[in-house]
């Protein structure tokens, strides 16, 4: 029998398992490099995060400033708005222009023209208005208003107020000529125009062919009035003429007051009709054939001449579009949130 060595056994228990230890040595190194690549991936992480969040705020930053130039730029622009260096006391001639259509919202607005005339007339400077007029006419509400601004301060001020016409002066541009001291015209300009007009369109007929079928629903028997997919009844056309003729009266008696005397009527001098310059002067639609420095010069007498026509600059536009937007949005939300489905 043999026996063995207790110390020889202990040994041979505590001596490590080769297959293990070459486990444990490959193990170790690829759980360090994991770890690294966690380490490194949250480190990217955070700082992409954080140089978001700073680029972010630069730009709310940029764009707060941007917006704040904007409305600075805006303010100067309304309160510098047309300041001309005729507020000095020196002899002139002030200028009005009258050119395009006559509507609310263009530079031949009544809002824009009348407060053009008063800052003239205004001027201690100036010795007569002149409104230069180039324009085919347009509404009739807002000439009316002009016409009897053109009365007011002429009673006002005291200062002549005189029309010069270049290519046309026609219908609301003559509704508003008429209420001046004088009318200058060219030989070639066309003058006149003194009707009133409603257009449209009707398509029952076509329809009718195309076998498409109008279903338009209204309260009121007259709120489809001028529809140009509905019949127009025979009450509706004579309305309609009514409120023309009715116009058509206010703008023949503003004519013949403004002209007076020297009218020389004839049967056509109100039917719509133009004629040149030359004709209007033999009709006494006009007085005489001149242009703005003639008149400036030979007329009021002061050949310098300070322009006063007030148009909306880049900035208004921009603040009256904004403004517009802001309320059709409004007025979406409203529809929309009201309407029943």
């Amino acid at each position: 029998m043999s026996s063995e060595n207790p110390e020889s056994s202990n040994a041979s228990n505590q001596t490590p398992d080769p297959l293990a230890s070459r486990v444990a040595s490959e193990q170790s190194p690829a759980q360090g490099v994991s770890l690294n690549w966690e380490r490194q991936i949250l480190s990217d992480l955070v700082q992409a995060n954080l140089r978001e969040q700073q680029a972010a705020r630069r730009w709310k930053m940029g764009l707060r400033l941007g917006w704040l130039l904007l409305w600075i730029v805006v303010i100067w622009q309304v309160f510098s708005h047309n300041q001309t260096s005729s507020s000095i006391s020196k002899p002139h001639t002030a200028l009005v222009n009258i050119k395009g259509e006559i509507a609310d919202g263009a530079d031949a607005s009544a809002e824009n023209v009348v407060a053009s005339m008063r800052a003239a007339l205004e001027d201690s400077g100036s010795q007569a208005l002149v409104l230069l007029i180039n324009s085919p006419g347009g509404s009739p509400v807002q000439a009316g208003i002009i016409n009897d601004e053109i009365v007011r301060l002429k009673a006002l001020h005291r200062k002549p107020i005189y029309a010069v016409v270049e290519e046309s002066c026609a219908s609301a541009a003559y509704y508003i000529a008429a209420a001046t001291d004088k009318i200058y015209v060219d030989k070639a300009s066309i003058v006149g125009s003194i009707g009133v007009l409603m257009d449209g369109f009707g398509f029952t007929g076509l329809m009718d062919k195309l076998g498409v079928e109008r279903r338009l629903m209204t309260a009121g028997e007259n709120k489809g009035f001028l529809d140009p997919f509905s019949p127009q009844t025979e009450a509706q056309r004579k309305h309609a003429q009514f409120m023309l003729n009715h116009i058509h009266a206010q703008f023949i008696s503003a004519v013949k007051k403004g002209r007076g005397d020297r009218l020389k009527e004839t049967p056509d001098m109100f039917s719509g009709l133009f004629w040149t310059g030359q004709q209007a002067v033999e009709l006494g639609l006009a007085d005489e054939l001149s242009s703005l420095d003639q008149v400036a010069r030979d007329v009021v007498k002061a050949e310098e001449v300070v322009d006063y026509s007030r148009h909306d600059n880049v900035a208004e536009r921009l603040v009256k579009r904004f403004g517009a937007a802001m309320g059709e949005g409004a007025w979406k939300a409203m529809r929309s949130s009201t309407i029943i489905r």
